[in-house]
């Protein structure tokens, strides 16, 4: 393998496939990055047998061929490389090494044959759509908070995407859930999607394809099945196991007869929430919100440290009402608003509370309180 390419154009391909592997292998193939020169074209594969990424990039080629090297390590050689310069990478002989040359830096790495790197075979895909990048960020964007980190509930590990008919209107729904907080978001559902399977796609894709839907105006490519999942972005294509599980009855928790409306200014709520919860204790994180006729009194009482109030002006008209609830996960929560508002409707201090983002359409989210 003879082939030279543009150093930007490398590095810019090798951010994207050199995340998907792991920094810790048992498997060496596997903090590889295999490399495959034909045509007029480089290849670049990844993989952690999860997730499988590729992606091609123009290059000119002298001789095809194909080798592994290690992934991290090219990435980094080739980040450190001047801007500009024209990347050279050359497999020479049966030496198993690749010898990477640009001006005056040589660099030669040892490799792992391309005959040993595995290949996931994605099987057929039963459905396929196209959906503009920018929903598709919207939707994870907003709801990547909410997943949970719990191991033993892996069926919440991700964002359960589907379609729902919703007053005879197909929507495309994103939902994630830790069990403490939720969000959902949703917009009208794309040719090709109706009746697709209800999928939980796993906390480290959603994260990989947030990364590459990175141009809002492109269109990206899904194609699923009940086992997997296929994203295209252009010349990079991202496929992914899918989470083996069910996931909940959401709807049972998002609360329908919540009718104390709180209007809050979003930038002077999450200022206050943010002073007051200084002094609240590392596993806490409780903060009192005490609603009453165009008041909002927020209080951290922490027995070890001290305790803090404020109170600011907001729109409320119904009884008083104390609640409680985890600070971080509230402040969490308003950083996804898209308005100067957010209104939260309660029912009472030990049901879930519906957070509305007012400018913000097809995005809703709910609350668990806590004890204070």
């Amino acid at each position: 393998m003879k082939v030279t390419v543009e150093r930007a154009q490398l590095l810019k391909s090798l951010s994207h496939v050199h995340r998907v592997v792991e920094r810790r292998n048992t498997i060496p193939v596997l903090s590889n990055v295999l490399m495959k020169a034909e045509g007029s074209t480089l290849r670049l594969k990844a993989t952690d047998l999860d997730i499988d990424i590729v992606e091609n990039l123009p290059a000119e080629v002298a001789a095809p061929g194909g080798t592994t090297v290690p992934a991290h390590m090219i990435h980094d050689i080739v980040r450190k490389l001047q801007d500009g310069s024209q990347v050279q990478l050359e497999m020479a002989g049966d030496k198993g090494t690749l010898t990477v040359r640009a001006g005056r830096s040589r660099f030669t790495l040892q490799t792992i044959p391309e005959s040993d790197f595995p290949d996931i075979a994605a099987g057929e895909m039963s459905h396929s759509f196209k959906v503009p990048a920018k929903n598709l960020k919207r939707l994870i964007d907003k709801t990547q908070f909410a997943i949970s980190t719990e191991e033993t509930r892996y069926y919440l590990n991700g964002i359960f995407l589907h379609v729902v008919d919703k007053g005879g209107q197909s929507l495309l729904r994103a939902v994630a859930t830790d069990g403490h907080r939720l969000a959902q978001v949703e917009f009208e559902a794309p040719e090709g999607s109706v009746g697709m399977p209800g999928v939980i796609v796993p906390r480290k894709t959603v994260a990989e394809v947030q990364r590459l839907a990175d141009d809002p105006d492109a269109a990206v490519a899904v194609e699923l099945s009940t086992a997997k999942v296929r994203f295209r972005f252009g010349e990079t294509v991202l496929t992914s196991k899918l989470i083996d599980g069910t996931f909940p009855d959401y709807a049972r928790v998002i609360p329908a007869a919540n009718d104390k409306i709180l209007t809050v200014e979003k930038g002077d709520f999450t200022a206050a929430v943010d002073r007051v919860s200084t002094v609240s204790s590392e596993r806490g994180r409780a903060v009192k919100l005490s609603a009453s006729d165009g008041r909002l009194t927020l209080s951290v009482t922490n027995p070890d440290s001290g305790s803090a109030t404020e109170e600011i002006e907001v729109s409320y008209e119904a009884d008083a009402l104390d609640i409680g609830f985890n600070s971080r996960y509230l402040l969490d929560i308003a950083s996804q608003v898209d308005g100067d508002t957010v209104e939260l409707k309660l029912a009472d201090p030990g049901s879930p509370t519906l957070i509305h983002d007012p400018a913000g359409p097809g995005a809703l989210y709910v609350l668990m309180p806590m004890r204070v």
